[in-house]
């Protein structure tokens, strides 16, 4: 389920610089999909925010993590699924927000999601355990840039809100 966003380019405060192009999403869902870790950002539930790096998979337009269910972002999660992923590089930026939905793939996709993070990682959880279920975060809004003042971009998935 690969969805094509809207693209438009962020207006900056004065002084910020004069955005002059955009950028292509597939070159944006590149970096996603070959980050090695990723900062997830979640709220504890007094409104505290946490962020933690983690690894993910980026499959098929959506962001697959998981980690124990004692966690802090795991507990986080649960009980406010409203959450922001970026990758590292605060230079060349990709902010991804969305809702984490718990989902339990099918067969197909939790054998690809084992075979993609043995592939990324070098290890992975067997099939079995993504068909017990996973988070997935399908972005309603992805902002990214290589240069701040020259290609700051917001691309907007179809089943976002305009928020």
């Amino acid at each position: 389920m690969n969805m094509e966003p809207t693209t438009a380019s962020i207006r900056l405060p004065e002084g910020y610089g004069s955005p002059k192009r955009t950028l292509d999403w597939p070159a944006v869902r590149n970096r996603l999909e070959q980050a090695q870790h990723y900062w997830l950002a979640t709220t504890r539930p007094d409104g505290r925010p946490h962020v933690v790096p983690v690894d993910g998979l980026w499959v098929d337009g959506a962001w697959y993590f998981g980690g124990h269910s004692d966690t802090v972002h795991q507990r986080n999660v649960r009980n406010n699924p409203e959450v922001a992923i970026h990758l590292q590089d605060a230079i060349a930026a990709v902010i991804a927000e969305g809702i984490a939905e718990w989902t339990t793939p099918a067969a197909e996709l939790a054998q690809q999601l084992s075979a993609a993070s043995k592939h990324k990682y070098g290890y992975a959880p067997p099939p079995q355990a993504y068909l017990e279920g996973t988070w997935r975060l399908r972005p309603r809004r992805v902002v990214a840039w290589t240069s701040v003042a020259e290609d700051p971009t917001r691309f907007t998935f179809e089943a976002s809100s305009s928020a």
